[in-house]
């Protein structure tokens, strides 16, 4: 990445993927996800984000960066050093908090305008996932690998957990390619 590529993007971003290499925390969100996280977060300049699964900090840092000045961002780690590195990440914006627990703890900040599901809840309670959605809200996953077949496949087998996003009867849903070997699932909350 050249200095000018580096300077286009967000100091956050920057400063969020450097404490993930300080801490060996190779999970964190790619730049075009994150680029998806920004525009969304934008797209909604006074409301509510979410995020479960805050990691270093990465993911946090890219929907900070479109938040407008009176939206509010919780993002919830169970991680207690994640959850204390991100947070000192972000202490100098009162519109982020960061949560340390379950990704439960977020519900009590809903509904969401956007919520990037990337930890806790998208497997385990999808519907509870999709409740925490404001009509109109956008809900965001990645880490899917893309698949040509329908039903969606994954390993041979169909992705029901993928499947289930796609064709739940609350959501408008779709899957975007966010690299070659990488999808998101995007979606709204049907009103």
């Amino acid at each position: 990445m050249t200095g000018d590529e580096e300077r286009a993007l967000p100091t956050g971003v920057l400063a969020a993927e450097r404490v993930a290499a300080r801490l060996g925390f190779g999970k964190s969100c790619t730049r075009e996800v994150g680029r998806l996280l920004a525009f969304a977060a934008a797209a909604k300049p006074g409301g509510t984000v979410a995020e479960s699964g805050t990691g270093a900090g990465v993911g946090t840092a890219w929907l900070r960066s479109g938040l407008g000045p009176g939206a509010r961002l919780f993002t919830a780690e169970r991680n207690g050093e994640l959850a204390r590195s991100s947070a000192e990440l972000f202490a100098d914006d009162a519109r982020v908090r960061v949560l340390h627990g379950d990704w439960r703890l977020l519900e009590e900040h809903a509904p969401f305008d956007v919520f990037f599901c990337d930890g806790g809840g998208k497997r385990d309670d999808p519907d509870r996932v999709v409740e925490l959605l404001a009509p109109g809200g956008l809900l965001l996953m990645d880490d899917f690998t893309p698949s040509p077949h329908w039903p969606p496949r994954f390993g041979g087998e169909v992705d029901r957990l993928r499947l289930l996003y796609l064709a739940h009867p609350g959501l408008e849903a779709t899957e975007v390619l966010t690299a070659p070997g990488s999808a998101a699932v995007l979606a709204v909350r049907r009103a």
